[in-house]
């Protein structure tokens, strides 16, 4: 045991050091810089074969093993990370589970020109409140005839939107938890698919990631990857796969910034002599290059345990938690050992630095690899006795009063109805500029509202509602609509007045959280599946363009506003909550009544469960008595 790569490897290592050096190198800073993603170098990428490296010849891969992609992986990211995972998510994520769970239909039609490097694939699985909670999902894909009609958003998706097919995961059967998601194949460009702004990351800036988002997209029932209820299974299992690219990709980086401050320490001199020969600098890089063994035998390890079909889920867990950790520390070292030179933009341990840290997050955080290591070694933990809670709005509890019927002047006027008897008082107002966080009310723009002109319906309303003006934050940050301080958000500035009117607005996780403590939400959108929607207190369903309009005229008392007095909290008006329509059936053994809004955490039934949907084997989870042995009351 040699515990050393073949020579056919290291051919492989050379040929793809050379493309990285000669085609890469030169343009990573300008990648990284302009935020640039590199359309040719993926192109070249293909035509070398290593867009689908791992795959059968058949179709249209290259037939080399896992280790081959490793060393793929670890060379580009040794030039530039962003690269790296590029084709890590390309293989790993979108192209694996066609592989490995797809027809032989859906082979030829989508893992060969996959392979091939012709198109570029992503998985789209993370969600706002779906990230290392994959159970979480709330994407719906509802059968309808010949389709699924899939609806809902998903975030933080590499190689979006570049890329030209997506394995997407969405809930087939609600209530019953990770059992009810499937996985599905969507092309880019069916009807009802868009996306949202590129992410401005903090590193791998050469790579794209982006919002998803589908509006009743219509998918094919024969581009159901797998079976119904199988998406969870799916998820695992390649995640499980495309930790071994992630932990290439930080082996990459660190064995980029340990050269590098290796060929800096041996020319830069102090005191006489090159730093390298200083014996806190020396044991510095002693450190570095026995973290790096340690990590690449790790890495090709866990490689070697997948291709050879042997069971490597936690070995994978472990190869990325242990070397995107160590990453973190070789690039650290090797800025410190640069001082202040690394400290300084184009130089490449600083973007190493930047690229680094995404490693211990993405792919599962590195405390969910622990989870998932401890559950090897130990076993999963037990089921709690905790009663399950249906997941809420971000904002909290809300009324949805959502507007569709009627004409547009109809919705609005019931609009104008309900906030009256809110309490809301239209003949006064505060300035459009008055600070967010001071603000009684905001009406705000998102990109929905369409070109820069359209700002002008936004203020026109807010002078009417009596409110200052907001934002989302790609119309104050990428569109430049308005200054940076008038977005609203988590990231931004939070909103705890009282009437906030979101106008084009879709409803991001970190917008939502940041008007969580208003006292009345009110939505306009023409998209029905925006989030937003479950999270307003009313919403109308229509054109910005023609609603706004109408609403600015509904609340114009024809009288300038008057200057509003302090403000004064309102309390939120929360839905009434309906009457119980249902019967409880009580267990004859012990008293115990199985109520359908709580379900049984213990026996997994999600809360919606009725009782007559409940599995045949299902006991009383407090006497074990048969379900023939309830009565209704």
């Amino acid at each position: 045991m040699l515990f050393q790569a073949t020579p056919q490897h290291e051919e492989f290592r050379a040929k793809v050091r050379e493309f990285a050096e000669a085609e890469i190198k030169p343009i990573a800073a300008t990648l990284d810089q302009e935020n640039l993603f590199p359309d040719e170098i993926v192109q070249k990428m293909g035509q070398m074969g290593l867009m689908g490296l791992p795959f059968p010849t058949e179709y249209g891969g290259s037939g080399l093993d896992i280790l081959h992609y490793s060393i793929g992986v670890e060379e580009l990211s040794r030039v530039d990370g962003g690269i790296g995972v590029i084709l890590s998510a390309h293989v790993s994520l979108g192209c694996w589970p066609i592989y490995a769970f797809g027809t032989e239909k859906q082979k030829k039609k989508y893992l060969t020109p996959l392979a091939k490097g012709e198109k570029l694939g992503a998985f789209g699985l993370t969600e706002s409140e779906a990230g290392s909670d994959a159970g979480g999902t709330e994407t719906t894909a509802e059968l309808s005839g010949d389709h699924y009609v899939l609806s809902g958003s998903k975030i933080f998706i590499t190689n979006a939107p570049k890329a030209d097919i997506y394995v997407v995961f969405a809930v087939t059967t609600p209530d019953i938890g990770t059992r009810g998601i499937s996985a599905f194949i969507v092309e880019k460009g069916w009807e009802g698919f868009t996306f949202g702004d590129k992410y401005d990351k903090m590193g791998i800036r050469s790579s794209t990631t982006a919002e998803l988002n589908f509006n009743n997209v219509k998918v094919p029932k024969e581009n159901l990857l797998g079976k119904e209820g199988q998406g969870f299974k799916i998820a695992m299992a390649t995640l499980d796969g495309g930790r071994i690219g992630i932990a290439s990709q930080s082996l990459g980086i660190a064995q980029g910034a340990y050269e590098s401050a290796l060929d800096y320490a041996k020319e830069r001199e102090q005191f006489g002599m090159a730093i390298a020969h200083q014996q806190a600098i020396s044991f510095k890089i002693a450190d570095m290059a026995t973290k790096l063994r340690a990590c690449r035998f790790l890495v090709y390890s866990a490689a070697e345990l997948k291709e050879n079909h042997e069971s490597y889920a936690m070995e994978s867990a472990m190869a990325k938690q242990y070397t995107s950790d160590r990453c973190l520390e070789i690039v650290n070292d090797a800025l410190q050992i640069y001082g202040g030179s690394g400290f300084i933009k184009g130089i490449d341990v600083e973007r190493f630095y930047r690229d680094a840290k995404i490693c211990t997050i993405y792919e599962g955080t590195n405390e969910i690899q622990r989870v998932v290591i401890a559950a090897h070694l130990i076993g999963k933990a037990p089921k709690t006795d905790g009663k399950p809670k249906k997941k809420g709005a971000l904002t909290g509890e809300r009324k949805k009063i959502i507007l569709k019927d009627g004409t547009a002047q109809e919705q609005v006027a019931a609009l104008v109805e309900g906030l009256n008897k809110d309490g809301y008082d239209f003949t006064v107002g505060i300035p459009l500029d008055t600070p967010i966080v001071q603000a009684e009310r905001i009406v705000s723009a998102g990109k929905g509202i369409g070109p820069k002109e359209n700002m002008e319906l936004v203020k026109a309303l807010a002078v009417q509602a009596g409110a200052a003006i907001g934002s989302s934050r790609p119309v104050a940050e990428t569109l430049k609509y308005v200054p940076l301080s008038r977005y609203v958000g988590m990231s931004g500035q939070k909103f705890k007045g009282n009437l906030y009117i979101a106008c084009g607005i879709s409803g991001a996780g970190q917008h939502l959280k940041g008007i969580k403590e208003a006292s009345t939400i009110v939505a306009i959108n023409s998209n029905p599946n925006a989030p937003i929607f479950k999270n307003a207190d009313y919403g109308i369903v229509g054109d910005v363009e023609v609603i706004l309009p109408l609403l600015t005229e509904a609340l114009d008392n024809g009288t300038p506003k008057t200057d509003a007095p302090p403000m004064k909290k309102m309390k939120r008006t929360k839905p009434l909550k309906p009457a119980r329509l249902y019967k409880l059936y009580v267990c004859c053994g012990c008293g115990y009544e199985y109520d359908k809004d709580i379900g049984d955490a213990e026996a997994g039934i999600a809360p919606g469960v009725a009782f007559d949907k409940l599995p045949e084997e299902w006991l009383c989870p407090c006497c074990a008595e048969e379900k023939d042995q309830f009565i209704e009351v």
